[in-house]
C-alpha cells in the first residue's frame, strides 16, 4: 500500500506507481498509483474532509472530488461498500492498539469522550448500545435498532475478546469505534449466517453504564475485579487462607493487614463476615473492591476497636495472595466427620452466645453438610449423628429467628421435628416463626402441641393467647377493609343509579318538549295540505 501524494488526507492506494516520485506534485510527472480514485484526472483538488479518518462518516466532500463524483453514481451495496472500506482504513491507520500484545488486533477511536473518569472492572455488568458492520460496510447487528441496551459481564468470556479488551478501556457516556481482526472477533469459524469465516469486524459503541458484581443478588456485596485471578478454583469453608486486605468507612482507612485464617472464621480477626463469604467467590492471586451493607460488615453493634458506628456501609480491597482447600465431605471418614462435628458445634455456640448469627450459622451448616447425607453408620455413630444433626437444626433455626429469615427458620425446625416429632424446642420455636409470618392458626398449632409435650411450659400458654388476639385483630381489620370497600362500592352503585335516573327523566322532559311541538308542526302541515 502506497500513500498518495496528491490526497491531503492521507489515503493509501494500491497499484504500481506511474511517474517520478521525485516530480513536482503539480507536475504531469507526479507519482500517483494507478487506479487511485483521487486522481483520475489531472485537476489538483481541495483536501477531502472525510479522509483524515477523524470522522469516519463520509458526508462531506469538496467539489470536484473524485470520491463524491463516484458516490454519486453508485447504487446504494456500492455506496455502503465504498464507505465502509475507507472507514475501516482510516480506522486502520488512526487507530490506537489496545490490545495487551499490541499485535493491532483490536484498533479504537474514540468518537465522543466519555463523562467519568473510572472504566469498568472485570466481573462488571456493563449496559452498552452497539451497531457492528462487516468490514465492507454492511450491518449485520444493531442494539439501536431493537431499542434495548445489550447487557454482559465484562471479562467473562459472554462475549467475543474484542469487546472484553475494547469495553474495559471506556468511560461512561464514551462513544468509540473498534476494528476487531478475526482472531478476536469469531475466527474461522464465523458466525453463519450473517458474518463469513475469518472476518474483520467494525463496531460503533456507547458505553451506558455499569455496575459492580453482586455476587449473592442481594445488595449486600458488590465486588469489583481490578486484577484477575489465576486458575478456577476457590476457596471453600474452612479453607486456610492468606490474603491482604485494607478496610474503608467513609473514606477513612480503619486497618490494614496482611493475615492467615479459616474461612468462616475471619471474625476471630476483626474481620467481617462478607469478606469470609467473597473469599469463597475468588481465585488465586485475585485482587478486588468489595463493597459491604452493613449485614455483612459489623452490623447494628459496630466496631468500637475501629471507631465504627452500628450499620455503617463498608470498603475494603482484598488481595487473596494462597489458600489451601479444607476437606469436602466425601474426603472425611464417619469418625472424622464426628469428631469435627463437636468442635464446630462449639465453635457455633460461640459466636451465636457473642451475637454473632451469620458467622454461627456457617458453623452449624457445617454439621448438616456433614452429616446429613451419611448413611452405613453403626448404632452408636447412627445415634450420634442425629444427636447432632438435631442440635445443628435446631441451633440454626435459632439463628435464623434472630437474622429475621423466617421462612428458613420454619425449615430448620421440620428438618429437627423429623428426627424428633415431639421436640418441645423444634414445636415452639417453629411457632416462633410462623407467629412472625402472621400465620396464626399454625402458630396456634405448634403452641397447642408443645403444651401436650410439656403442660408447664408458660412461655407456650403465653404465646397461644398472643395467637388469639392476633388473629381478632386481624379479622377486625379485615372486616373493617371490606366494610369500607362495599361501602364505596354502595356509594358508587348509588351514585350510578342517581344519574341514570337523572338522564331519564332529563331525557323524558326533552321528549315531552318536543311532542307537543312536532304535534303543532304536524297540524300546520295539514291545514296547509288542507
Amino acid at each position: 500500500m502506497l500513500r498518495c501524494r496528491r490526497c491531503p488526507g492521507g489515503f493509501r492506494c494500491s497499484g504500481p506507481i506511474r511517474g517520478s516520485r521525485s516530480a513536482s506534485p503539480d507536475s504531469p510527472g507526479h507519482s500517483e498509483p494507478a487506479g487511485c480514485v483521487h486522481h483520475r484526472t489531472r485537476q489538483v483538488f481541495p483536501r477531502c474532509v472525510s479522509a483524515p479518518g477523524l470522522s469516519l462518516h463520509l458526508q462531506t466532500f469538496p467539489k470536484g472530488c473524485m470520491v463524491a463524483r463516484s458516490k454519486e453514481t453508485m447504487t446504494t451495496d456500492e455506496a455502503t461498500k465504498s464507505e465502509g472500506e475507507v472507514q475501516a482504513a482510516a480506522l486502520a491507520e488512526r487507530g490506537e492498539d489496545i490490545t495487551p500484545s499490541k499485535d493491532r488486533g483490536v484498533l479504537k477511536i474514540i468518537k465522543r469522550p466519555g463523562s467519568e473518569d473510572e472504566c469498568p472492572m472485570i466481573g462488571d455488568k456493563v449496559y452498552v448500545h452497539y451497531k457492528g458492520k462487516l468490514a465492507n460496510g454492511k450491518k449485520f447487528d444493531s442494539s439501536r435498532d431493537r431499542n434495548e441496551p445489550f447487557i454482559f459481564s465484562l471479562g467473562k468470556g459472554q462475549v467475543i475478546k474484542a469487546w472484553d479488551i475494547g469495553v474495559a478501556t471506556m468511560k461512561k457516556g464514551e462513544i468509540c469505534y473498534l476494528l476487531c481482526k478475526p482472531e478476536y472477533a469469531y475466527g474461522s469459524a464465523g458466525s453463519a449466517p450473517k458474518i463469513p469465516s475469518n472476518a474483520t469486524l467494525f463496531f460503533e459503541v456507547e458505553l451506558l453504564d455499569f455496575k459492580g458484581e453482586d455476587l449473592f443478588e442481594d445488595g449486600g456485596i458488590i465486588r469489583r475485579i481490578k486484577r484477575k485471578g489465576e486458575g478456577y478454583s476457590n476457596p471453600n469453608e474452612g479453607a486456610t487462607v492468606e490474603i491482604h486486605l485494607e478496610g474503608f468507612c467513609g473514606g477513612h482507612r480503619f486497618d490494614c493487614k496482611d493475615v492467615k485464617f479459616v474461612v468462616g472464621e475471619g471474625e476471630d480477626h476483626d474481620i467481617p463476615i462478607g469478606i469470609d463469604k467473597a473469599l469463597e467467590k475468588m481465585q488465586r492471586g485475585e485482587h478486588c473492591i468489595l463493597y459491604l451493607s452493613p449485614r455483612y460488615g459489623f452490623g447494628e453493634a459496630g466496631k468500637p476497636k475501629f471507631g465504627i458506628q452500628g450499620n455503617a456501609e463498608l470498603v475494603y480491597e482484598v488481595t487473596l495472595k494462597s489458600f489451601e482447600k479444607a476437606k469436602e465431605s466425601w474426603e472425611m471418614d464417619t469418625k472424622e466427620k464426628l469428631e469435627q462435628a463437636a468442635v464446630v458445634k462449639e465453635k457455633g455456640t460461640m459466636y451465636f452466645k457473642e451475637g454473632k448469627y451469620l458467622q454461627a450459622v456457617i458453623q452449624y451448616g457445617k454439621i448438616v453438610s456433614w452429616l446429613e447425607m451419611e448413611y452405613g453408620l453403626s448404632e452408636k455413630e447412627s445415634k450420634a449423628s442425629d444427636s447432632f444433626l438435631l442440635a445443628a437444626f435446631l441451633n440454626l433455626a435459632m439463628c435464623y429467628l434472630k437474622l429475621r429469615e423466617y421462612a428458613k427458620a420454619v425449615e430448620c425446625c421440620d428438618k429437627a421435628l423429623g428426627l424428633d416429632q415431639d421436640n418441645e424446642k423444634g414445636l415452639y420455636r417453629r411457632g416462633e416463626a410462623r407467629l412472625l409470618m402472621n400465620e396464626f392458626e399454625l402458630a396456634k398449632c405448634d403452641f397447642q402441641k408443645v403444651l401436650e409435650v410439656n403442660p408447664q411450659n408458660k412461655a407456650a400458654k403465653s404465646q397461644i393467647s398472643v395467637c388469639q388476639k392476633k388473629t381478632k385483630e386481624h379479622n377486625e381489620r379485615d372486616r373493617r377493609i371490606y366494610a369500607n370497600m362495599f361501602t364505596k362500592f354502595a356509594e358508587r352503585d348509588a351514585k350510578e343509579a342517581a344519574s341514570k335516573t337523572g338522564a331519564g327523566k332529563a331525557a323524558e322532559k326533552a321528549a315531552c318538549g318536543k311532542g307537543p311541538k312536532a304535534a303543532g308542526a304536524e297540524g300546520e302541515e295539514a291545514e296547509g295540505h288542507v
